[in-house]
């Protein structure tokens, strides 16, 4: 399993993000770029997951510290 390293901020926006940049696809099909539009799938997996491949590489978490 990943490590979750995706706060719940940082979480909602990127779903939001992501949902958002699809259906502009959905809505802008015919123009020329459209296409990059799907590039919004990343976000929102990242966000559905709670885990991001980048900031586990730059050793980054947007995670609450546990306190114990």
């Amino acid at each position: 399993m990943l490590k979750k390293n995706v706060g719940s901020i940082d979480r909602a926006l990127r779903v939001i993000l992501g949902l958002a940049l699809i259906a502009a696809f959905f809505v802008n099909r015919e123009g020329a770029y459209s296409w990059l539009y799907l590039i919004g799938i990343v976000p929102l997996v990242t966000g559905l997951m709670s885990t991001c491949p980048l900031y586990s590489i730059l050793g980054m978490s947007t995670c609450p510290l546990d306190r114990k």
